[in-house]
């Protein structure tokens, strides 16, 4: 089973109160890639430019991820970022932002990539995501986005959004593009248009994730409990490759599969047990030689402290 992802390929400084990398390989397609390979076969789409060296695309082919569909831009610079984190690490400044190679971002998908099982369509352009998906013929998708997008391309996500089987996005976003009061809401609001997806994966940040599935169902997973986090960047495109990556690993052993709540609700949990590695370094640094065997022990864990059977008492009337 095959997933293609999308998505931005990028160099990111940062600086946490953990301390500084200047110039380290980020982007959502490549923190996708890098949680997505611990389960299946990724193949990503993306642009860089010159200064992609042999060496970062090495990194991006970690644990046999296909990098054939990489557009290598001749005389181009690869997109940028640069920010700051506040000392509680949910809080920071974008201080710069270099679109560069990225900025006139036409993917190109070859046959293969055309065919792969699984489309992530990672934050990108809504007409450009809507592009892609129609090219494709996939059995599973999901799509990730942003406030930005909200704010000025709305209409084009929200036909975007009734292509795909589930959306991620997190709370605030979710919030805002429905103008709902709750998540709770949020999620009714996108499951009641005419055209919509079977499930909504709510980020939540620190406080975890929460699913809604449009027949009714439901989870919640706590984030994964640390001593200390090192670097926020990217654990969300970790967490949707942990994710996609467990329903394309079911999808591979029964592709008649449904993938309903209680696939989802284990996907959460894998999702969460692999970002919860992301985030105890800089951009993937820890994910680069991490075992198989280091993600499963945090899944296992998480399956433990989710799993409650209360004993009933008499309430008063």
């Amino acid at each position: 089973m095959t997933i293609t992802v999308v998505g931005s390929i990028a160099f990111d400084g940062l600086e946490t109160p953990h301390g500084v990398r200047e110039r380290i390989p980020g982007g959502a397609a490549f923190h996708f890639a890098q949680a997505a390979s611990f389960f299946t076969d990724v193949r990503v789409v993306g642009p860089v430019g010159d200064d992609y060296t042999d060496e970062h695309m090495a990194l991006l082919a970690t644990r046999g991820t296909n990098t054939d569909d990489v557009e290598r831009v001749a005389g181009g610079k690869t997109f940028f970022w640069k920010g700051k984190y506040h000392d509680d690490l949910n809080t920071r400044d974008t201080i710069t932002t270099e679109l560069n190679v990225f900025e006139t971002f036409d993917p190109k998908l070859s046959q293969e990539s055309r065919d792969a099982d699984v489309l992530f369509l990672a934050n990108i352009v809504p007409g450009v995501q809507r592009a892609v998906r129609a090219q494709s013929s996939p059995k599973w998708a999901a799509l990730d986005s942003m406030n930005l997008w909200i704010d000025i391309a709305r209409d084009d996500l929200v036909a975007a959004i009734g292509e795909v089987d589930c959306l991620i996005l997190n709370d605030e976003e979710l919030q805002q593009l429905t103008e709902a009061p709750t998540t709770y809401a949020a999620a009714q609001a996108v499951f009641g248009w005419d055209a919509s997806p079977s499930a909504i994966v709510c980020k939540q940040g620190s406080y975890g994730a929460q699913l809604f599935t449009k027949d009714g169902g439901g989870f919640t997973v706590p984030v994964f409990p640390l001593d200390r986090v090192v670097d926020p960047t990217g654990a969300g495109d970790t967490f949707a490759g942990g994710l996609v990556g467990y329903v394309a690993a079911r999808l591979a052993a029964d592709p008649s599969l449904t993938v309903d709540r209680d696939v989802l609700a284990s996907a959460l949990i894998h999702g969460t047990a692999t970002a919860s590695h992301n985030v105890e370094d800089f951009g993937s640094e820890k994910l680069y030689g991490l075992p198989g065997s280091a993600v499963q022990e945090r899944i296992e864990r998480l399956h433990e402290l989710v799993r409650l059977t209360p004993a009933p008492v008499d309430l008063r009337a």
